[in-house]
């Protein structure tokens, strides 16, 4: 038997975890956010503390915005480091749920390492311990199985030689990758244990590039070469298998549209020649236009959801080719499957089609579309007037620098960013895969810790500010700076369109709307500066661009609150622009207008494609 080191379980997980890499020679995780309480204050945290800046610790405010930085993170990184986030035992723990199903949707890594119970059983029920009457094997980790994408209980030191290769696996497969979740038991992590010492010794992780099957290859560049006119529908896996540039070449050479997901705008950036910009509900009219018109469809590293294919009524009959590094997105809605690395299946496929040319592209429709963005953002006319979220977005674009980063999660601004925003490349951050309120801030530092060098735009509503904010604190103590600009309309104004849209009545979303006693009078400055932000009221567009250019020289973050119109969605008046969304209409209501909305549901429904 080799040489063996005694530790606890607790310190030969940070110790092991301090020496894995990626390609580039840097620590994967790059440290670890924690708040420590029951269950993960006494084992991990002295671990922590042991092993010093070999694995740094970050005290963040909450659980679930402590992994959402750490997920804006990854995002930012493209995947090649992440972080990991360690709690207690019971709520701590479950906070970070949502966090998990954030990550699981949107396909990142994350390094959950969360307080359990007693492996020994003798002091239970533990402080926060949740019982199972019919299991004792059930902890409140449970909760996390259908969010993981890798799930471990650790009930023995030893179970780590195996289950942690098991979690850097998951997080570094490009099919795979996703959170992953150690349940670690509190007095196993206190426990020693002879660990030889080989289990230390470092170690790289590389992230493949899976290559194409030869007929699946054979029988898409077959698909292509018989298209008048494809469009290429780009999604997240381009930039996480660093096909930007791949793209570009592809595309132009063989003259096919991209039109671009939540997840893969900026991929292209807007003033490419061959980007016609956002494909489907929240789509331009250039790129629905491309849709509509296409013979098929070429998803390259996209999930295909909803947003993207309009509720699967943007692509008539075009026929669909999917290029995933992933099996089961490839073959989505009836597709044909490219199984392979975005990058190597692009050059493969140039390969394939040798001097074909589809002549699908419309340079006037785009001019147009981009003619009709710059008009619909220009500074208003009417300074009395309150702004709308595009003129808001015009002036930001106007104000920051041509490498700022915009980002956003949820409520009206992501369908009119994904509409309006023209970005530089890898100029855009959305979390639309799970859409979730509260991400932004945390998501904003996370961001800013992943690529410092750019300006970075968090753009978040008075409703999503108010679900997670915290992390501003965290952001001035850490002198971690970005720009925060908080559209106040009173509500959640994205939502109340929706509910009239359907045809229902306007209730419980803005709170003019609530059943509430006095209308609420929040200052949302006065908050952000009491977390130490730079924080101020633009009085307007032009004061709103001032203030944005002034942000530029502060190393904290600068929170700019401006009052919006609640009434404007983010397609209004530009023609064109959006796409049928299937949000389930009742059948049966007392009202015209929701007998009229069924009709119309009815009627965008029937053109549904229906495999699956």
């Amino acid at each position: 038997m080799g040489k063996v080191i005694r530790l606890t379980a607790a310190q030969a997980m940070m110790r092991w975890l301090s020496v894995q890499k990626n390609e580039d020679g840097d620590r994967f995780i790059e440290g670890v956010w924690a708040i420590f309480g029951h269950g993960n204050v006494a084992g991990i945290g002295e671990a922590l503390h042991g092993i010093g800046d070999a694995l740094p610790t970050w005290r963040g405010q909450n659980e679930q915005s402590m992994a959402h930085a750490a997920i804006a993170y990854a995002k930012g990184q493209g995947r090649r480091r992440a972080q990991a986030v360690t709690t207690s035992i019971g709520p701590g723990a479950t906070n970070v749920v949502t966090a998990a199903a954030l990550a699981h949707v949107n396909r990142l890594p994350l390094l959950v390492i969360a307080g359990d119970v007693f492996a020994n059983r003798r002091p239970d029920p533990v402080l926060q311990q949740v019982e199972d009457f019919g299991d004792g094997t059930v902890s409140a980790n449970d909760c996390f199985r259908p969010v993981s994408r890798y799930f471990d209980r650790i009930t023995r030191p030893e179970h780590l030689l195996s289950a942690l290769p098991r979690a850097m696996r998951a997080m570094t497969d490009p099919a795979e990758c996703g959170p992953v979740v150690l349940a670690f038991c509190q007095d196993v992590q206190a426990e020693g244990y002879d660990w030889p010492e080989e289990f230390f010794a470092p170690r790289i992780w590389r992230i493949r590039r899976p290559e194409p099957d030869r007929q699946e290859l054979a029988e898409v560049a077959g698909m292509i070469r018989a298209a008048t006119s494809p469009v290429i529908v780009a999604g997240g896996g381009v930039i996480y298998a660093q096909a930007e540039e791949a793209l570009a070449e592809f595309a132009s050479r063989h003259d096919i549209p991209v039109i671009e997901t939540q997840a893969g705008k900026s991929a292209l950036p807007q003033d490419h020649p061959m980007n016609y910009g956002a494909a489907g509900v929240d789509g331009s009219a250039a790129a629905n236009l491309m849709a509509g018109q296409a013979d098929l469809v070429i998803g390259i590293g996209t999930r295909l959801q909803d947003f993207t294919t309009g509720s699967r009524t943007l692509f008539g009959d075009a026929k669909l080719a999917s290029i995933n590094v992933q099996p089961y997105d490839a073959a989505k809605h009836g597709g044909v499957s490219l199984v392979a690395d975005a990058r190597v299946a692009l050059a493969a496929l140039t390969q394939a089609l040798g001097d074909y040319r589809a002549d699908a592209a419309n340079p006037r429709a785009r001019a147009d579309w981009l003619e009709a963005v710059n008009a619909h953002c220009a500074a208003p006319t009417d300074t009395n007037e309150l702004p709308t979220d595009a003129q808001v977005i015009g002036a930001v674009q106007r104000a920051t620098g041509k490498d700022a980063i915009a980002m956003c999660a949820a409520g009206t601004m992501p369908g009119a960013l994904k509409l309006l925003w023209q970005a530089s490349k890898h100029g855009y951050h959305m979390e639309y895969g799970y859409s979730c309120m509260g991400y932004e801030v945390a998501g904003a530092m996370g961001l800013k810790l992943a690529q410092p060098e750019r300006e970075v735009i968090c753009f978040v509503g008075d409703g999503s500010y108010m679900m997670a904010n915290s992390e501003l604190a965290t952001a001035v103590m850490r002198r971690i700076p970005f720009t925060v600009v908080l559209t106040d309309n009173r509500g959640y104004g994205c939502i109340n369109r929706l509910q009239q849209n359907t045809g229902g009545a306007e209730f419980n979303n803005m709170y003019v709307d609530s059943n509430i006693e006095t209308q609420p009078q929040i200052d949302f400055v006065a908050h952000a500066a009491s977390m130490g932000a730079h924080a101020v009221k633009a009085g307007g567009i032009a004061d709103l661009e001032a203030q944005l250019q002034a942000a530029r020289s502060r190393d904290i973050p600068t929170v700019i609150v401006i009052d919006t119109t609640a009434a404007p969605g983010p397609g209004d008046g530009l023609e064109g622009a959006g796409h049928f969304w299937d949000v389930a209409v009742p059948e049966m209501g007392d009202t015209a207008k929701l007998r009229d909305a069924y009709d119309d549901y009815l009627a965008s429904i029937a053109h549904q494609r229906l495999l699956n």
